[in-house]
Parts: structure tokens; C-alpha cells; sequence
């Protein structure tokens, strides 16, 4: 049984490759329509795919299982809606409620201060504007690694004793050092002041979301960056991540007791501070796609109904030129479900070389957008999988009355056709 599927399989094939060389023209226009299809949606996937993957890991760097505890809500959206009024009169974050949180929440597992600002620093007589100077305490790197590329990082000494020393952004090194090796034990000039790099972060490229922008950041101890900053006016944050036996939601409810205790509020007062959970950002930028895939799908439709009716047209023509072949293969004995299965091969066979020049056509696509973009695009195997499981159901459902016509001919009057 298996081998003589096996000789029905092949002899589709060769039939199928026989029919396409005998009538090009026409095969290239019938096949067009799969060809555009399967381009259109695996093309749509392996963009909107790339984008959200590379997006979720920009998210995912904002530390996993962590809330952010600011007097801002996140999640409120922006824009003239947005209810700044409820929230700028809240008290900022305060370092002195690190510790509280700290001993008050058994299911946080690390908690950071971080406050932050938009200036100017120097080295010798070249300058740079617009660098992102952070002032963090000390668990801020296992909430967000901070990874090296050249030197070290801020040692424990030099964050309980407030060091005047910093790490920097790779895009700050090579501006003013060329090569960033080359900016180790140098000294920079920071809101006036004076403080000694000791390591070079690693670069980062661009990000899609803004995040913490390491490659043009200035970081220094907390201890040290609140003697040079305003407080007030320098974002504070406090950044907490949860036990690894803890979800988000449950961590959020631990801090909303914790933070409520720490300021006093009695049961009927609102809360005066917002809980943000990296979590939810993930979900709202995997909803955000859903509607691209949608579109995808859409175009992708369409185009394959178009192919659908080209392969149909292929099989019809091929079932009424092989009508005496037909007739013969049946008055010798073979069965009506052996005549349906040959010919429903030959349409998904048909479907599939359609299917593959379109997928070429993606990985060429692909190559192109990767080397113009900021992120890779690839296709995964999802998405070839998912393309092939494509045309054959497009190619099944397009032979399957013509190869139920050629199933359910007479021997007799097939044989007298010809």
C-alpha cells in the first residue's frame, strides 16, 4: 500500500512538471495568484513578527517582573485626556522608602532609587547636550543589568561612600575618545563637577520604545548624583522586582499595602502613587499587532481566492487533455479514490511550487528591510510551516472538482473522447 502511494506521488509529480513545461504562460498566470498570496501574508508576518519581537525584548529590558513606582500612571495613555491634574500634585518617590519597602515586602526580591536628567557634560574643551545623567542605588543593576563592555562597573565602596565616579554610553566614548577603551580613568565634567570613568557600557544600537538609552547616558552612584541634581526636579523612581515565585499582579498587591503603610493613608484616602507593571506593556504591544496581522491576512485572502481559481482553471484543463488516460488507468482497474488522490496531488503539488516562489521572493524581502532597519527580519518556521499548510488546503480545495469530475468518469465514454 505505502509503495504504491509512494508511485502515485511521484507520478503526479512527474505529470504536473510535464503540464508546467508544455504550458508556461499559462501556469506562470494561474500560479501568479498563490505566488502574490503566499508573499503578501508570510511577508506581513515576518515584518509585524520581527517588529513585535524586537519591541517585546526592549520591553522585557526594562526588567522582568518589576513594577515601577512612580506618582505618574503609565498606562493612562496620553494626550489631552490624559488626567495629569489627578496626578502632579502626588509626592514624588523617596529614596528614604527604599529601605521600607525593602523590609515591609517579603515578596520583593530587589528593589533600586533612580532619579534622572537631561544635560550638558564635557570633556576638555569638547562638549555634548541632550546625555541622560542617572543617579541609581545599588540593586538597580540586577533590576536592569548595566553590562560593560571596557573597565568596571561602580563597586560597592563607591556607592556607599558616593564616589565622583561614573560609567558612561558607548555613543558618549566614541565622541569623545574615538576609541571607548581609550576613555578609561579619564575625567568628564558632569553639572560642573569633576568625576573619573571607570568602565564604558556596552552599545545598545537604537531602541523603537526610548527606554533607558545607555548608549548616551552618564551613570553615577545615587549617593554622589544627589549632591549635583535637584531632587524635585530629577524623576525619581523606584523600581522593585519580585521573588521568582511571585507573579506581577500579586507583587502589586504586596506594594500596595506596603506603600500605603509607608504613607499614612487611611483606608477611605485614594492611593497617591501609581504601581506601573512592565507586564501590561508587553500585552498592550501584542494587541497592537493583532489588528496588523489581521490586515495581512486580509490582502493575503484575497490574492489566494484569485490563485484558487487559477489552479482550479490548470485542473480542469489537465482533466479534460488526459481524459483518455483517465478512462484507460479505470478500465484496467484502478479505483475512483486512486484517480481523486492523483489528481488532488497534482493540484497541492501545484500550490506549493507557487507558494515557494513566493517565499523566495519574502527571503529576498527580508534581506533587504534587515540591512535598512534596526532590528533583523527573518521568517520563522512557524511562518513556513504555516505557508506550505497554506497551499496544500489551497491546493486541495481548488483540484478538488476537477478531480472528482475525473474520479467519477465512465471507462467507456473516457476511452471514446479521445
Amino acid at each position: 500500500m505505502l509503495r504504491r502511494s509512494v508511485e502515485i506521488v511521484f507520478s503526479s509529480i512527474k505529470m504536473t512538471l510535464q503540464e508546467l513545461w508544455k504550458n508556461k504562460l499559462r501556469t506562470f498566470l494561474s500560479l501568479l495568484g498563490v505566488t502574490f498570496g503566499i508573499f503578501c501574508i508570510i511577508s506581513v508576518l515576518a515584518v509585524v513578527n520581527s517588529l513585535e519581537q524586537n519591541i517585546q525584548n526592549e520591553v522585557k529590558a526594562l526588567g522582568t517582573n518589576t513594577i515601577y513606582i512612580d506618582k505618574w500612571d503609565y498606562s493612562a495613555g496620553g494626550g489631552p485626556d490624559y488626567p495629569w491634574w489627578k496626578y502632579v500634585n502626588r509626592p514624588s518617590p523617596k529614596y528614604e522608602e527604599l529601605k521600607q519597602i525593602k523590609e515591609r515586602t517579603p515578596s520583593a526580591k530587589y528593589a533600586a532609587f533612580k532619579i534622572s536628567i537631561s544635560d550638558k557634560i564635557a570633556y576638555e574643551n569638547n562638549q555634548l547636550s541632550g546625555v541622560n545623567v542617572y543617579g541609581i542605588s545599588e540593586e538597580f543593576n540586577d533590576i536592569q543589568p548595566v553590562d560593560i563592555a571596557h573597565g568596571r562597573y561602580l563597586s560597592d565602596a563607591e556607592f556607599s561612600q558616593g564616589s565622583p565616579v561614573a560609567v558612561i554610553g558607548n555613543e558618549i566614548a566614541e565622541k569623545f575618545f574615538l576609541d571607548p577603551e581609550r576613555a578609561i580613568g579619564k575625567m568628564i565634567s558632569c553639572r560642573g563637577k569633576k568625576v573619573t570613568i571607570t568602565g564604558v557600557i556596552k552599545k545598545q544600537g537604537k531602541t523603537m520604545i526610548g527606554g533607558w538609552q545607555f548608549d548616551q547616558s552618564v551613570v553615577l552612584s545615587y549617593r554622589y548624583a544627589r549632591n549635583i541634581m535637584d531632587q524635585r526636579r530629577a524623576d525619581p523612581l523606584l523600581l522593585v522586582q519580585g521573588q521568582d515565585y511571585i507573579t506581577s499582579k500579586a507583587l502589586i498587591d504586596n506594594l500596595t499595602g506596603t506603600l500605603r503603610g509607608i504613607r499614612k493613608l487611611p483606608p477611605t484616602k485614594e492611593e497617591n502613587f501609581a504601581l506601573n507593571d512592565i507586564n501590561d506593556f508587553s500585552d498592550a504591544i501584542s494587541e497592537a499587532f493583532v489588528s496588523l496581522n489581521i490586515g495581512g491576512w486580509a490582502i493575503a485572502t484575497l490574492s489566494l481566492i484569485v490563485g484558487m481559481f487559477g489552479v482550479a482553471n490548470i485542473m480542469f484543463v489537465s482533466v479534460r487533455e488526459r481524459t483518455s488516460q483517465i478512462g484507460l488507468k479505470k478500465a484496467i482497474g484502478a479505483k475512483s479514490r486512486i484517480i481523486l488522490t492523483e489528481f488532488l496531488l497534482e493540484s497541492a503539488f501545484l500550490c506549493i511550487i507557487g507558494g515557494l516562489v513566493g517565499l523566495t521572493f519574502v527571503f529576498l524581502l527580508t534581506k533587504i528591510l534587515s540591512g535598512a532597519l534596526e532590528f533583523p527580519v527573518y521568517i520563522s518556521t512557524s511562518n513556513l510551516v504555516l505557508a506550505i499548510g497554506i497551499c496544500v488546503l489551497v491546493g486541495v480545495i481548488a483540484g478538488f472538482i476537477p478531480a472528482r469530475q475525473a474520479a467519477r468518469m465512465d471507462p467507456v465514454d473516457a476511452i471514446r473522447s479521445k
